[in-house]
């Protein structure tokens, strides 16, 4: 059967799709996480009521999936996409191009074992593997843990700033200095409080001390403005690229949607900074003239999944609502359209805005999912234990409990395969050996490893 006709067909079966199980976008709770709680006003493309918080508040801690696709080389034999018996829950959208969503499956499912390294931590938010050997560990409570090679779990760091711990803030993600080895710099994102304006996520460095104990010289080095008072949609995840500029991606915020159509500001968007927070000479609108120097893409919902690829490119992970996780590849000076584009729906089960899918000057994304994964850390496999994977795009999935594996192809996604953890997997890194180390929930670091 040609390429061609297998696609007509699967279109005409997605047009018959209709689908009855909500999702959600946020951090909250298993408990919440069954069930659709409507947001309201979201459809309109203007501000969230506080009303929807607890909708919201279960996905990014609660998700959805997406819309069959091609099966690319017959030849492969590829399996169906894991999520091929979902119904989606926008029925009458259609992907832009057919490999943007429900990518089949490998041919062999990956056998592999897991470790648990380390427990006993309370939501590992990000983890940063140290040249020794040991990783840095975040805890969204507000703690900065080391753990040793043997996966002993060391006192909580001194010197680390105060956050707002309150619904889906708290202490962030962590990375280190592309030179650490000689500088020992440490950055952090976290939740800030902002007084009567609320709070706002921000990001610091300092040196971490010579003897292992505490953050010396703490100086903030960006700050996403204006503060809100709601505490949901931080984004906040930092990746350096090959040049050595560190990337920061913003949350909307979830209770002003409009901000996240202007580039000039840090709402909703991606910001590119030098890592003593000057602005790279690079960036596209490092002249303020058309939006805010630190600004590198804008039109984002809440991206907590951020990755250097093998090409040196960023690439992003965000939220959607019901539905419209989205995989980015995000250019310099790009819109990609939230709230204007979507795909899936609002927790109240309206469209989003107007309900459209694609316009002219807004990108599209690479893939995405409906439902959801509610995606959280992601890393580039560059290992040596998994030789078949090197290059792919690793997900960790909050509402899906699981690692998305996404193989890409000429820029596209090829295949998309489904580690199940057992638990909503908060953050990813690549240990030094080419482990994949798994932070979850449950407030495990699981190394995954080829059985």
């Amino acid at each position: 059967m040609q390429r061609s006709a297998i696609l007509l067909l699967m279109s005409l079966l997605i047009v018959g799709c209709s689908n009855t199980e909500p999702g959600q976008d946020t951090e909250t709770p298993a408990d919440m996480q069954t069930g659709g709680t409507p947001d309201a006003g979201a459809d309109t493309g203007q501000d969230t009521p506080d009303s929807s918080a607890e909708a919201d508040m279960a996905k990014e801690e609660d998700p959805d999936s997406g819309t069959p696709v091609d099966m690319f080389e017959e030849e492969e034999e590829l399996r169906p996409n894991v999520q091929a018996n979902q119904q989606p829950n926008a029925q009458n959208q259609q992907p832009a191009f057919p490999e943007q969503t429900r990518a089949p499956q490998p041919a062999e499912p990956t056998t592999l074992t897991k470790e648990v390294l380390v427990d006993g931590l309370e939501i590992p938010w990000g983890i940063a593997p140290l040249p020794d050997g040991r990783l840095l560990v975040t805890e969204r409570t507000g703690r900065l843990r080391l753990v040793s090679a043997d996966g002993s779990l060391g006192e909580p760091l001194g010197g680390v700033p105060d956050v707002v711990d309150s619904g889906q803030g708290g202490l962030l993600d962590v990375a280190i200095s592309p030179s650490f080895a000689e500088d020992r710099l440490v950055f952090l994102s976290y939740s800030e409080a902002r007084g009567d304006e609320g709070s706002a996520p921000s990001v610091g460095r300092a040196t971490l001390s010579s003897d292992d104990s505490q953050l010396e010289g703490w100086e903030v080095i960006y700050r996403q403005k204006p503060a809100r008072r709601s505490g949901r949609h931080y984004g906040s995840r930092l990746a350096f690229d090959p040049s050595g500029a560190l990337f920061i991606t913003f949350g909307d915020r979830g209770d002003s949607f409009e901000d996240a159509q202007s580039p000039f500001n840090g709402i909703g968007a991606v910001v590119r900074i030098l890592p003593d927070g000057s602005i790279p000479q690079d960036n596209p609108f490092v002249n303020g003239n058309e939006g805010d120097p630190a600004v590198w893409s804008w039109g984002h919902r809440n991206i907590q999944s951020a990755t250097i690829g093998l090409d040196g490119a960023l690439w992003t992970v965000e939220h959607g609502a019901r539905g419209g996780d989205e995989l980015n590849r995000p250019d310099p000076g790009v819109n990609h359209g939230w709230p204007i584009i979507s795909y899936g729906i609002d927790y109240s089960g309206r469209p989003i805005g107007e309900g459209l899918t694609q316009q002219e000057g807004m990108a599209q994304p690479v893939y995405f999912w409906d439902p959801v994964i509610a995606p959280s850390g992601m890393a580039t496999y560059t290992g040596e234990l998994f030789d078949t994977w090197q290059g792919d795009l690793l997900i960790g999935g909050l509402q899906s409990e699981g690692v998305v594996r996404l193989k890409l192809r000429d820029g596209k996604v090829y295949t998309e395969e489904w580690i199940p953890m057992g638990a909503r997997v908060r953050s990813l890194a690549i240990a030094n050996d080419g482990a994949v180390l798994v932070g979850t929930d449950a407030g495990e670091i699981v190394a995954l490893r080829p059985e």
